[in-house]
């Protein structure tokens, strides 16, 4: 058993919980990591999000066709070829996190993600280098897609390890409002250049301006997370880690990420139906709304950016209500409503109406908020400290690059293939099916220490009094086995 184990199962079991063994967290350390990881997760998302509602721009820019579709496609293409490289990036910066810490390597995520963004906005177009152009830009989409192997793993494992095990869900859905902060300024950036340019100005040079913005963006975001301290369950486990690894053999990450087979397969089954829900609901459907059904462009992303502000709420609201009732309830409300509601909603977005068209992505974006909300905080508990970093960012980053990333690419090549403009329905039903199968077999960890980790509570008087309890549960046990009368012998 390793020294993370031990100490859990000592956490657990013990009749002799004491003070050493309970982390009292910081709360002012708490709201600045937080914070940082929010604001890291805006970046990321910034770009995603303006990469996707002006992919119809960069289709024109980039893949000058006579087909609308086929521009559409060749521009999620290479939006999906970031995803490929993921699974490396999660590869190289989880394990990296998981031995030197969450801290330095957030902040090396950071740098290349901001570099990769900024180069996006000065490639010139294919009409001024040919096919150097399209080429370009998949090399700094392929930058991006390797930072951000490393960026939501080590985001919501630095939240989860500070967090109290009480309000885990709530502070954990901070990073998704970062998430939908991002998708915001990337929305609302797009749509106020596409109301105040003409279509040849955007053309020309108006695309450039969102992605020129993560720079400054990233500057900030670079300086705030070099001041945030490592994680106090990092640290007990790399002091653990030292004193252990004197005596015993040092295990490879290969081979602790092997004994993670079961929970590996649950991340891979929940964040399949959290990020197909996202990037269909958030990244296809408002190209979708305009290159398929020719709804007017402004007014769709004035409607996604209307719908995400709502989402806000409802994320944190979800977040919350998971440290209620538990992070399996909320989950399972998302997996049979998208399930039950995906071909009403898009029925009324078909209908190409403002208020219905509001609609539809509202239903959409409500149920994305019971994954968004709970998300940061279930799929860290699902590994023990350790590993944490790394076998989250590799999970999350597979289940990405297979199924998440490759949703608005797969479902415009079904919908152009098939010509059925139900086709997006369809799979979001297809993958809330998997998702209940994958929350089911999940194990309830809403108000549970983390695995390899003793409890994190708000305040010393809390850690007293778990002391107390334990202790009492205790004596408790020992007169019940006191007075319990003995059978008489035969």
């Amino acid at each position: 058993m390793s020294p993370s184990h031990e100490r859990n199962a000592r956490s657990k079991s013990s009749p002799h919980l004491t003070l050493g063994d309970i982390t009292v967290v910081d709360h002012a350390l708490l709201k600045r990591a937080v914070g940082a990881m929010a604001l890291g997760n805006a970046m990321e998302w910034f770009d995603f999000g303006v990469y996707s509602y002006i992919a119809v721009v960069l289709g024109k820019v980039f893949f000058p066709s006579s087909s609308p579709s086929a521009q559409l496609i060749a521009t999620f293409g290479t939006f999906a070829a970031a995803f490929l490289v993921r699974p490396i990036g999660g590869m190289v910066f989880g394990p990296l996190g998981d031995r030197i810490g969450r801290q330095r390597v957030l902040a090396m995520t950071m740098i290349m993600m901001a570099a990769g963004t900024f180069c996006i906005g000065l490639i010139p177009s294919y009409h001024s280098i040919g096919i150097l152009a399209p080429v370009l830009l998949l090399v700094a989409r392929l930058v991006q897609g390797f930072s951000t192997g490393g960026e939501y793993g080590g985001a919501a494992t630095f939240i989860a390890e500070f967090s109290t095990d009480a309000r885990r869900g709530f502070y954990g859905s901070f990073l998704e409002v970062g998430t939908l902060a991002g998708y915001i300024l990337g929305a609302g950036t797009v749509a106020l250049l596409t109301a105040m340019l003409s279509h040849d100005a955007l053309l020309s040079w108006g695309w450039r301006v969102p992605f020129m913005i993560a720079g400054p963006l990233g500057l900030v975001g670079l300086y705030i997370r070099m001041k945030l301290e490592e994680t106090p369950a990092f640290k007990k486990e790399a002091e653990t880690r030292e004193a252990h690894e004197r005596s015993r053999p040092k295990q490879s990450f290969t081979e602790l990420l092997s004994q993670q087979f079961r929970p590996m397969m649950q991340c891979v089954g929940l964040v399949l139906i959290f990020n197909v829900t996202d990037y269909m609901a958030l990244s296809y459907l408002p190209s979708f709304l305009s290159a398929t059904l020719h709804f007017d462009e402004t007014h769709g992303l004035f409607l996604v950016l209307l719908v995400m502000v709502l989402m806000i709420p409802m994320t944190l609201f979800a977040g919350h209500l998971s440290d209620l009732i538990g992070r399996k309830p909320v989950m399972l409300v998302g997996c049979i409503g998208l399930f039950a509601l995906s071909i009403p909603a898009l029925l009324l977005v078909r209908t190409g109406a403002l208020l219905p068209v509001f609609l539809g992505l509202l239903i959409l974006g409500a149920l994305l908020s019971t994954f968004t909300g709970v998300m940061p905080s279930a799929l860290p508990a699902l590994f023990p400290t350790r590993i944490r970093y790394g076998a989250l960012a590799i999970g999350f980053n597979v289940s990405v690059s297979l199924f998440g990333g490759t949703t608005p690419l797969v479902t415009a090549w079904l919908v152009d293939a098939t010509g059925n403009l139900m086709m997006p329905a369809y799979y979001l039903m297809a993958a809330s099916v998997i998702g209940v199968v994958s929350v089911l077999a999940l194990r309830e960890t809403a108000r549970q220490p983390l695995l390899g980790s003793g409890p994190c509570v708000a305040t010393k008087a809390e850690a007293l009094a778990l002391t107390r309890k334990k202790l009492k549960v205790v004596q408790s046990g020992r007169r019940e086995r006191e007075v319990v009368p003995q059978k008489k012998r035969a």
